[in-house]
């Protein structure tokens, strides 16, 4: 066997082993040996070897988007679909899922994409309704990505191709399915061939600043760890450089040089929570933060409350810290983490979703997001979470302590939650700073004070606009007592 096959399928079969039931990985093997037995060690005119694509598009499939053993299977094998004479023995041998998805990838292949406004919504809908199954459009980022990754190999002319389908198809394609990090490098791989000099430019300013980002970063997560150590959290925190198109557009669009691009990396912190903990522990970690550093409360940006329509799911902050340099901090559990960093597959595990049948009603939801772009994912694919969260909210004491209130709560709500007699005396408070009525509706992440007078006592109309339990028990109570 090839040295560079050998050493590719030796990285892959630690990872199906790492990510596949065992009672599947013998067929994973006896795919790769059905395809490495028609290939061998055959080659494309680029000089890339056909078998070692295959092994790293099916990699992709399993690592970096999170498919199973059917779609990985079709990986492997999605070449040998140009050899008619072997299509009748892999539906016998590896059975109809598999070969609907290399019968999807062949139609999609077979439409082209020299006549088309591939920028077209319309065009997506034809290549989905072409392709029958979802997963065949999941393996054709993987090969597309896979593709990107190795273009250098080709002549100008087919890159040029190459890079112009894959900004305006796959790339979206990609985004759509929250697949954020492979429609950012697909867009990265894009700029590098389309506009060499601009992706040059920034990747070298990147490299030749690299050293004073990571000075920067240790200093300002260390004060922050240590908080969240001492709060007992189980945690992970790292830098994110922000790709390379990003930061290009961005140069564009705001007519700045690359020094004064403030927001060049984000500050990542990845909690090991408990599901019914998340949001919790979030706000909670927002509150260590905001207290470390000065925040810029217009860049607060809450998608916990509220994921995004693909199902992007985190709490970020703009801060001010060391030498007076603006960061953003991203703060999310681990499940969150690998939902940006996969996407809608995530949401499939995430729901404990085990079998065939879990796997088709997850495949028919996102069919359905494909076919509608302004469908938000989030009512039916992640209502499990919503339900859970959507009737709370999370604001803090002056010393930084958590509060769960109901949703709609007022100042006065929270009064009554921090103590009895604190609500009945009640005239008034601060929220973020600012005077407000005890009417005030509270938000996620408020941090509040309550003022108090001797002289007050619960009012009938109280009734009128507090929403907990607690507050309304009490002020009827003491309405009663005065009686």
């Amino acid at each position: 066997m090839n040295e560079l096959i050998e050493k590719t399928l030796s990285g892959f079969y630690e990872i199906c082993d790492a990510n596949i039931p065992e009672k599947d990985q013998p067929k994973i093997r006896e795919a790769f040996a059905f395809v490495h037995g028609i290939f061998e060690d055959e080659a494309w005119e680029s000089g890339e070897i056909i078998v070692n694509h295959s092994i790293e598009v099916a990699q992709i499939v399993l690592h970096e988007i999170g498919l199973g053993v059917d779609s990985v299977i079709a990986a492997l094998l999605h070449n040998v679909y140009y050899k008619e004479e072997h299509i009748k023995e892999v539906d016998l041998q590896f059975g109809k899922a598999v070969t609907s998805i290399l019968e999807g990838m062949a139609k999609i292949n077979a439409l082209g994409t020299d006549t088309v406004e591939l920028h077209s919504e319309n065009y997506r809908k034809l290549m989905l309704a072409m392709a029958g199954d979802v997963r065949v459009i999941l393996v054709k980022i993987a090969d597309r990505l896979q593709v990107m990754r190795h273009l250098d190999s080709q002549s100008e002319a087919v890159r040029a191709k190459i890079s112009s389908e894959t900004s305006h198809l796959y790339a979206p394609l990609a985004h759509r399915l929250g697949l954020y990090y492979i429609n950012s490098e697909l867009l990265d791989l894009c700029l590098k061939y389309q506009n060499p000099e601009a992706y040059n430019t920034v990747a070298l300013r990147l490299k030749e600043t690299d050293r004073e980002r990571a000075n920067f970063v240790a200093e300002f997560v260390k004060p922050i760890e240590n908080k969240l150590n001492l709060k007992g959290f189980s945690f992970d925190m790292k830098a994110r450089t922000k790709s390379i198109n990003s930061i290009w557009r961005k140069m564009q669009t705001q007519k700045v040089d690359f020094d004064e691009v403030y927001d060049l990396f984000a500050i990542r912190v990845i909690l090991n929570s408990e599901l019914e903990n998340e949001k919790s522990d979030c706000w909670q970690v927002y509150s260590i933060v905001t207290e470390e550093y000065q925040s810029n409360p217009n860049r607060m940006r809450d998608w916990i409350t509220i994921p995004k329509s693909n199902g992007y799911e985190s709490l970020h902050a703009t801060v001010l810290g060391p030498n007076d340099k603006w960061v953003e901090i991203q703060i999310r559990t681990r499940r969150m983490d690998e939902i940006a960093e996969k996407g809608l597959a995530a949401h499939w595990k995430y729901k404990g979703g085990s079998g065939s049948s879990e796997m088709e009603k997850w495949l028919a939801n996102v069919r359905e997001i494909l076919e509608n772009p302004d469908l938000n994912m989030v009512d039916f694919i992640d209502d499990f979470q919503m339900n859970i969260y959507a009737d709370e909210i999370f604001v803090f004491t002056p010393k930084g302590d958590l509060r769960k209130l109901s949703a709609g709560a007022t100042l006065l709500d929270f009064a009554y939650e921090i103590h009895s007699a604190v609500g009945d005396r009640c005239v008034g408070g601060k929220v973020n700073g600012r005077n407000v009525t005890l009417r005030h509706k509270l938000k996620n992440g408020d941090q509040i004070s309550v003022d108090t007078a001797n002289h007050q006592r619960p009012k009938m109309d109280w009734l009128d606009f507090v929403v907990t339990t607690k507050a309304k028990n009490r002020i009827k109570a003491s309405l009663n007592e005065e009686v």
